[in-house]
């Protein structure tokens, strides 16, 4: 029997699609630990609950993922994207626990002509890049025989409020829609990304993996794809970043490489239009 620990699992986006793919499977049983339930940023709450529960495996869904914000919130950044994981890092170092955390491709400047590699040397732009960054190499310097870095992107899923449910709601709404055309990335269906982490997990693999649906598109191409999949009549004009201007730097093109990934898993990793279709009739979009 292994015993799960899933941080932001009650709650969270992917937290909750972790849960569920957890929960369909045999001898693996799972407890969520979340904001709800006590101070998880006091290292002595989570030590306690930690050492009481002894998880096998802790999923770190965890994060500051409010990337504006992030800019002028740059402590209270470092502490759930950097301090927190050390916290874990620094509980289970002495023991057989195995840590899944969650990264993004806000590491990476976007300025590549070809898809980033795991090995590729990371250069954020942004507060949230920088401090998902650290988070990083923290658990890389302090327990890199215990650790699966999953890198991740653009994600979208059921239970919490994405890109591709509110674009849909306004396009139902207005009928008309105006999308940044210039930023370039890898979109991601969470119960894929919840599968491939948990695969992951379960044969303990170590270090970097790159997490995303296979494929590239802009948030324009995201956009026209799922509302054309929802059936909605909608009009959609591509815009410029310049158009549509943010507190945080975006990279212009975070496409992450899933040949890593394919090859783990001995097959093809599902293309993001494969994982929106599927997407759209689940929610009913």
């Amino acid at each position: 029997m292994q015993n799960i620990l899933v941080l932001g699992g009650a709650t969270g986006l992917l937290g909750q699609a972790i849960v569920e793919k957890i929960i369909s499977k045999k001898n693996w049983q799972v407890k969520t630990l979340g904001r709800t339930d006590g101070n998880i940023f006091d290292p002595q709450f989570l030590e306690k609950f930690i050492i009481r529960e002894k998880p096998d495996i802790i999923f770190n869904t965890v994060a500051w993922t409010q990337v504006d914000d992030a800019e002028e919130h740059y402590a209270e950044a470092l502490k759930v994207n950097a301090d927190f994981p050390e916290a874990i890092a620094k509980i289970i170092k002495k023991s057989d626990c195995h840590l899944i955390h969650f990264s993004t491709d806000f590491v990476f400047d976007g300025h590549s002509n070809r898809s980033y590699v795991e090995d590729d040397k990371p250069n954020p732009e942004s507060v949230y890049g920088t401090t998902k960054l650290a988070g990083e190499k923290i658990l890389l310097n302090l327990i890199p025989e215990q650790v699966t870095i999953c890198r991740t992107a653009w994600l979208f899923g059921p239970h919490r409020k994405n890109f591709i449910a509110t674009i849909c709601q306004v396009a139902r709404k207005s009928g008309k829609l105006k999308v940044v055309a210039d930023q370039i990335g890898s979109p991601t269906y969470t119960k894929d990304l919840a599968e491939y982490s948990i695969q992951l997990a379960a044969e303990k693999k170590t270090g970097i993996w790159h997490t995303v649906n296979s494929d590239q598109a802009s948030w324009y191409d995201l956009a026209s794809f799922a509302i054309k999949a929802a059936n909605i009549e909608c009009e959609i004009t591509p815009i410029t970043s310049a158009d549509w201007p943010q507190k945080a730097k975006r990279p212009p093109f975070s496409v992450l490489n899933t040949a890593k990934l394919a090859d783990f898993l001995g097959q093809k990793v599902r293309p993001w239009q494969e994982a929106v279709e599927l997407y759209a009739k689940e929610k009913s979009l």
